[in-house]
């Protein structure tokens, strides 16, 4: 039995938001009331103000961490520093979640700023794992990993992405974040099948569910690719993918990210709002005709 088949019993909270620096102090005096939030634990890793504000919040509602530091899928293993300085910030905050990302983003001394795809080999599982099974005895809590999008397939990769999900759930324990938007992406550039990919995971291990715009740009000589910039509305492709994930994963908490082009706050929760409306109309049963296109 994974952690979250036991964990997650009860119906999920409303649809929670990214909490960017921009709407900090708004939520702190009392805005968005009743959605829950998630943050970048490396935007308060400093100290003063932010993280007053921050503690503020979470006074009034639940705080998710979702890291973008860690470097899980590095050869190097992790930077303990930066664990040491999470965890810190994890005890005060006390967050119903923390989830980190299926990449690497660390080498040689050198942070480069991006999540960076792995191939799916067995090598990089050893490896992931090994750094997962670190980071969750260093902070003593179950980590959710988010499936990447995706721009371009490994020559070497020998392990569908689910099945390697899956496999990190077996041997570390760990949980899986379902982000249905890098789902759609990952469609769309690399021929995915994401009904298929939530067919083949544990369903108890998803213990969050990700929403988000991405831009379509053009490609020279035709074609487009789509890019994860979590700058616009979700898309009724998503949409549609977000019905199938709460039948398929109903105990799972779902949060609208938006980091570009960020709009006023009321849209978030305009949106997480929208999100809400969905998991009412899949709870009652409603068809979502999910082809997605």
């Amino acid at each position: 039995m994974t952690p979250f088949q036991t964990r997650l019993r009860s119906l999920p909270p409303p649809t929670g938001i990214g909490l960017r620096a921009p709407h900090l102090e708004e939520v702190a005096a009392g805005a968005a009331h009743g959605a829950w939030v998630e943050v970048h634990p490396e935007n308060y890793l400093g100290g003063g103000p932010t993280v007053a504000a921050l503690l503020s919040v979470r006074r009034d509602r639940p705080v998710s961490l979702h890291g973008v530091g860690l470097s899980l899928g590095g050869a190097e293993g992790i930077d303990e520093r930066h664990l040491a300085r999470v965890k810190s910030l994890m005890l005060r905050v006390e967050p119903f979640l923390v989830s980190e990302h299926l990449s690497w983003s660390a080498a040689g001394g050198v942070y480069l700023n991006d999540l960076l795809p792995l191939p799916y080999t067995e090598e990089a599982l050893t490896t992931i794992a090994r750094n997962i099974m670190r980071a969750q005895e260093a902070l003593g809590r179950t980590l959710l990993m988010e499936n990447p999008s995706r721009y371009l397939a490994w020559r070497h990769s020998a392990i569908p992405e689910a099945e390697f999900l899956s496999e990190l759930v077996r041997r570390t324990g760990c949980g899986i974040l379902c982000d249905v938007n890098n789902l759609y992406v990952t469609q769309r550039n690399c021929g995915l099948d994401p009904l298929g990919w939530m067919g083949s995971i544990p369903a108890g291990a998803v213990g969050e569910i990700h929403l988000a715009g991405h831009a379509c740009n053009p490609l020279d000589g035709g074609g487009e690719i789509l890019i994860d910039d979590h700058g616009a509305p979700v898309a009724e492709p998503v949409w549609q993918l977000f019905a199938e994930a709460v039948r398929r994963f109903p105990h799972a908490p779902a949060l609208i990210e938006w980091d570009s082009n960020l709009p006023e706050l009321a849209v978030l929760v305009a949106e997480a709002r929208s999100a809400d409306g969905v998991r009412r109309s899949a709870d009652l049963g409603v068809s979502s005709d999910a082809q997605v296109a």
